[in-house]
């Protein structure tokens, strides 16, 4: 085998070790992004369930204002109905 024959083994080998390192880095890289996307995905999906919580109970809440205020308007009416009939 001669001189030329091992620098081309030598740069073909070589040559495998890069493409396998950046293969390497690819892969470590596609998991890092993958999983941040689904980190961000359940972040999201966290934040969505808290509003539509909040949202809820700001809706019950407000029902039950609206129920106190209807009741306490019909109790004065009532009241303002039997001292104007008395």
């Amino acid at each position: 085998m001669g001189i030329m024959d091992q620098f081309k083994d030598k740069a073909d080998q070589l040559q495998d070790q890069a493409k396998e390192k950046f293969g390497s880095a690819k892969d470590a890289g596609q998991d890092a992004a993958d999983q941040a996307s689904d980190r961000a995905s359940q972040a999201g999906q966290d934040l969505q369930d808290k509003a539509q919580g909040a949202a809820e109970e700001a809706s019950e809440r407000s029902s039950g204002l609206a129920d106190d205020a209807k009741s306490a308007a019909q109790e004065q009416a009532d009241k303002f109905n039997q001292d104007y009939d008395s």
